[in-house]
């Protein structure tokens, strides 16, 4: 357990230093919610389930934000 949240906490500091906030904090959401679930599956699936909740959450924040990119940029002409 206690790996895990070493684990969270260096990705959550990594996560806020090297991208946007939206998908800082994406990746810290995803990264609670896997790390819980594969703490539930068994021994040693927390830190799994930590890594692929964090890019699977990066991913769906960021294609959000290109979405909201592309709608921002269509609403203007020329």
């Amino acid at each position: 357990m206690r790996k895990a949240l070493v684990l969270i906490a260096a990705m959550a500091a990594t996560a806020t230093v090297s991208v946007q906030p939206a998908m800082a904090k994406g990746c810290i959401r995803g990264a609670m919610a896997g790390g819980v679930a594969g703490h539930f599956v068994g021994k040693g699936h927390a830190l799994a389930g930590a890594a692929a909740g964090c890019i699977v959450a990066h991913h769906h924040y960021a294609k959000k934000a290109r979405e909201a990119k592309a709608a921002a940029h269509a609403g203007h002409p020329g």
